[in-house]
């Protein structure tokens, strides 16, 4: 059996089919990168799961999920600063938190070479947001590469590596979702590794590193000058490439996972447009396109999200008076969303509708029922969620934060009424209580946000003295993205000389009121809500449960394991639908007639739902239920 691990070590060149979050990790190897950290958000924990294959001990280099984006960025600046290369990698959205310390970047003098990946969202698939990133990258004057697949995403990294050491500024790797996702045959080259020398080489004498008054300006010269050396050399490399196909009519002009969309888009097609691919898209390589637009009538700029290529490449025909018919955005879905086959389609058709003819009517069969996304069997924070809907009045106001318990927004629970970003869910609910004497305010928070974003503002709620509550969810691990290790959790599940307990940094902060208790005890955890919510200042509930998903995945690794289950009791169930309308486990469903059954195969038998029946029907397998209706 092949092993990862292995696989990303190997010392000839071999070709493998790998997803694209697992091409970088070998070309991080080849690269010689040193460092690399990160906060774990989607589409990128497979990049770490490919990182962790490697044995710690015979890893090429020193990996670590950092508090946050923000801390993982300084991380491995520093390391990039003191001479070895280095590589951070983070979600859409983490960017926003690391965007104090990344925007400086490029005014530095980087002698190590600093890598910056980013997992792009359109079509928001995992995101608050389909923020598009290049944004921050034209602000800080920073290179962006934008690879179509894995092949690319190896080839396209041992690029970024070698351009950031060359010209010793940060370069951005921009993943999407379904490049991270891809899997595709890959060659890789071989890899002959040489002892690291890992002297440390941070001297004040390569900066300044001080960004202030007119240095700062300075600094930014700098960085404009080396950006400019990099569209140079956009000019000459083979990332951007012409496809040629002999149509001086009509060209494209594209990059990433529209590439491929195309591509897809015009097999068959008997007149294909010529196509302009860049794999550098900022800065633009300006003399290639150019002279593409000057080669052709009409040009078609196809990107996701944002416009930001298509006003440069307009700017540019304008300033260079290039008579062109350039077409882009034309309507307010041309912003949104992922730019697949089918979208694609319908971009093209509605420009060229000669070239591409518009697709078939959707079928007007009754759609597939949604499949809404929901906690998991077992999952503590539904139990917590249905005692603490128990605790308080309809009036009052609950405030979600980011991680698994977001979804206790849905029905049936209906906890969390509003939403912004990791860590944000006390300073609102402070916010939402000023002026508010009637109504309370509840907060909820995971234990790995605490560490990564909250801190701030429970710190401001215990200064400021907002008496809200905070419901602390705490699973032991950061369960949404992978069950990767934090501050709380530890490195390592059976030591805990490595853990930071959250009552203590809250004791810690001065918090007077602090409870805890189990989430599967209901009883007790709505008793404490009830309490925590009448007292006049800042308090806590920590409602903790162990992730039942990586429980239950450790448990199976043991070879007499054997699944458990509840059963129901037809006898004594009188048909109330607790259990579904209320509790919401999915492992519940009930036929036309109103009968509720079980499926075997989603149910671990946990039993946190045989305390929400009022007749007692359901019981652990094998066990009849005592009495009769309750």
């Amino acid at each position: 059996m092949k092993k990862m691990g292995d696989m990303l070590l190997r010392r000839d060149a071999f070709s493998e089919i790998v997803m694209g979050n697992t091409a970088i990790v070998r070309a991080m190897v080849e690269a010689g990168t040193r460092v690399v950290t990160s906060y774990p958000g989607s589409p990128t924990p497979e990049i770490a799961l490919a990182i962790q294959s490697i044995p710690g001990e015979i890893r090429p280099f020193y990996f670590e999920f950092s508090t946050n984006e923000k801390v993982a960025t300084e991380l491995a600046y520093g390391a990039a600063v003191n001479g070895h290369l280095s590589t951070v990698f983070f979600k859409s959205v983490g960017l926003n938190v690391a965007a104090d310390t990344f925007v400086q970047l490029s005014l530095m003098n980087i002698i190590g070479g600093m890598v910056v990946v980013l997992g792009d969202d359109p079509g928001a698939n995992s995101s608050q947001n389909e923020q598009d990133n290049r944004h921050y990258a034209a602000m800080s004057y920073t290179p962006v590469l934008e690879p179509a697949d894995p092949a690319e995403v190896y080839r396209f990294y041992l690029e970024a590596a070698r351009l950031s050491q060359t010209h010793r500024m940060p370069v951005i790797l921009r993943l999407t979702t379904h490049v991270c996702h891809a899997k595709e045959r890959v060659s890789f080259d071989a890899w002959h590794p040489a002892h690291p020398d890992d002297t440390p080489r941070f001297d004040p004498a390569h900066g300044p590193y001080i960004p202030l008054t007119v240095q700062a300006i300075d600094q930014k010269r700098a960085a404009m000058a080396r950006l400019e050396q990099v569209r140079r050399h956009a000019e000459q490399t083979e990332l951007n490439r012409i496809v040629e196909n002999g149509n001086a009519a009509r060209g494209v002009i594209t990059m990433g996972l529209p590439f491929l969309s195309l591509m897809e888009v015009l097999d068959g097609v008997a007149v294909k447009p010529d196509i302009l691919k860049l794999g550098y898209v900022h800065p633009l390589p300006r003399e290639k396109i150019l002279d593409f637009l000057a080669s052709h009538q009409e040009i078609k700029v196809l990107e996701e999200l944002d416009d930001m290529t298509e006003n440069q490449i307009k700017a540019m025909a304008f300033d260079h008076q290039v008579p062109v018919r350039i077409i882009g955005k034309t309507q307010p879905e041309d912003w949104i969303g992922e730019y697949t086959p089918d979208k694609v389609h319908q971009v093209l058709s509605a420009t060229w509708p000669d070239l591409i003819q518009p697709g078939p009517a959707a079928p007007k069969d009754d759609p597939a029922p949604q499949r809404p996304p929901q906690m998991c069997p077992g999952c503590g924070h539904r139990s917590a969620f249905h005692a603490i809907k128990q605790a308080l009045a309809p009036s009052d106001i609950t405030v979600a934060d980011i991680g698994c318990h977001t979804l206790g927004f849905m029905q049936p629970y209906e906890m969390g009424q509003l939403l912004m970003c990791m860590g944000a869910s006390t300073a609102m609910a402070s916010g939402l209580r000023l002026f508010n004497t009637r109504r309370k305010v509840v907060a909820f928070l995971g234990d790995s946000t605490f560490f990564h974003a909250a801190l701030p503002g429970i710190i401001n709620a215990i200064f400021n003295r907002h008496p809200i509550t905070l419901i602390l969810m705490e699973n032991g691990t950061t369960a949404m993205t992978g069950h990767q290790d934090h501050a709380a959790s530890g490195k390592n599940v059976n030591e805990a000389t490595d853990r930071i307990p959250v009552r203590q940094v809250l004791e810690g902060l001065g918090v007077k009121h602090i409870a805890e208790v189990d989430t599967y005890q209901q009883a007790k955890l709505a008793e404490l809500v009830v309490e925590a919510t009448s007292i006049d200042e800042f308090s806590v509930v920590i409602a903790r449960h162990p992730c039942m998903l990586k429980f239950t995945r450790e448990q199976r690794k043991n070879p007499t394991y054997r699944q458990k289950h509840v059963t129901i009791d037809q006898r004594v169930c009188e048909r109330i639908h607790t259990c579904i309308e209320t509790f919401g486990c999915p492992t519940f469903s009930r036929d036309s007639e109103g009968n509720v059954s079980i499926n075997t195969d989603l149910c671990i038998g946990d039993g946190s739902c045989i305390q929400t029946c009022p007749t007692k029907a359901i019981n652990p397998a094998g066990k009849k239920a005592k009495g009769g209706a309750a």
